[in-house]
């Protein structure tokens, strides 16, 4: 508890604002919890004492005989939530605060908190959906994408890997479509979510306070009453219908590409494709960390066949052995810190990464393991 304590001052001395209550909404309305993340200045980035309070609040509601749904949604237009608030884990881990462990803990507790929710979940992800942000949102049952939604699991350009349970929803997308977002990072917008099989439903924006107060004034609603009003919704959504999706052309390139066992082969496959795509999916990756793109194909062929729990916990141990290393830390000081978008990234070559530096990502923690 004294690290979570000594975060807990840390984060006060970082914050910009200093009324950390405010961070996230819960409120009771009509039959639903509503979870409204409120730090629209940050794209409602998450910290510790949010996830602690989504936490607790979302098994008060499971319990609650009163409580029929629980709906999550972002503050502001501009984002659902940018992801987990990695800027302060690294540097708390640089001031030799130990908040790295309880903050993945937790995070990750929370994302299977979603996905095993006894009550009809339902996500708004209107705006920036990234990292942490997709965790909070793609394990639960509904998941309701507008023209505005942004969705990425951009981690392997900071360092880090698509965690949050990306081992176990990526590798289950069509093809090998989660393996190419994982590693490039590529951006998913608008309806697109929906096609990629991330989102269960799309909205037009404009009509999304009144899907949510047709939600809030359900009687006593059953899954299937919720299900049909957002069936009505999806149906009468406008925007985009009749484009297809924007990977569809380049399915083949990805599934080709994408489906080798190791990242020197994927690159390989997409320098004989040749095409203009797969060009341009190559200069991205090689901006990746070389540490990354390996844990990161791993962890999702390994994923491909765990279950949700059983994935969080080797995300785990892959998120500690990430805060020892060089590269997040790196990764957060280019990106977020100085912003000069040019990291140096040790090792900086694939074939520098052998296979024992991987093996120790996935070793076992013993009892500081992530267990459910």
């Amino acid at each position: 508890e004294k690290s979570a304590r000594d975060y807990s001052l840390f984060i006060q001395r970082m914050s910009k604002h200093t009324d950390a209550a405010e961070d996230v909404l819960l409120e009771k309305k009509g039959c639903a919890g509503v979870i409204t993340l409120n730090r629209p200045k940050f794209l409602n980035a998450l910290t510790l004492n949010m996830i602690r309070q989504i936490y607790s609040q979302l098994k008060k509601w499971e319990q609650d005989p009163e409580t029929f749904l629980i709906i999550i949604k972002g503050a502001g237009e501009k984002a659902f939530c940018a992801g987990g608030d990695i800027r302060v884990i690294s540097e708390a881990e640089k001031a030799k605060q130990n908040m790295a462990p309880v903050f993945f803990r937790e995070e990750y507790m929370l994302n299977n908190a979603v996905g095993s929710c006894q009550k009809p979940y339902v996500a708004l992800i209107h705006g920036i959906t990234m990292g942490g942000g997709v965790g909070l949102s793609v394990h639960g049952q509904f998941r309701v994408a507008t023209e505005k939604c942004l969705f990425a699991m951009p981690e392997t350009a900071i360092g880090l890997f698509p965690d949050v349970g990306g081992g176990y929803f990526l590798p289950r997308l069509q093809g090998k479509l989660g393996y190419f977002l994982a590693l490039t990072g590529f951006r998913l917008k608008g309806r697109d979510v929906y096609r990629a099989g991330i989102a269960t439903h799309f909205v037009d924006s404009e009509k999304l306070t009144m899907l949510e107060e047709d939600l809030l004034a359900l009687k006593s609603p059953s899954k299937e009453n919720i299900a049909s009003v957002l069936e009505n919704y999806h149906t009468e959504s406008k925007i985009d219908r009749d484009k297809s999706f924007m990977l569809e052309e380049h399915m083949d390139k990805i599934n080709s590409c994408f489906s080798a066992n190791t990242v020197e082969e994927i690159i390989e496959k997409l320098k004989q494709d040749g095409s203009s795509f797969a060009l341009e999916q190559l200069k991205v990756i090689n901006k990746m960390s070389p540490t990354s793109l390996k844990i990161t194909l791993r962890q999702l062929m390994e994923g491909s066949s765990k279950t949700l729990q059983e994935v969080l916990t080797m995300e785990y141990r892959l998120s500690q052995a990430c805060m020892r290393g060089h590269d997040f830390h790196e990764g957060v000081r280019a990106l977020l810190i100085d912003k000069d978008q040019s990291p140096k990234w040790k090792p900086a070559d694939l074939k520098e990464v052998t296979d024992e530096d991987l093996n120790n990502h996935f070793k076992s923690l013993g009892s500081n393991d992530l267990k459910f």
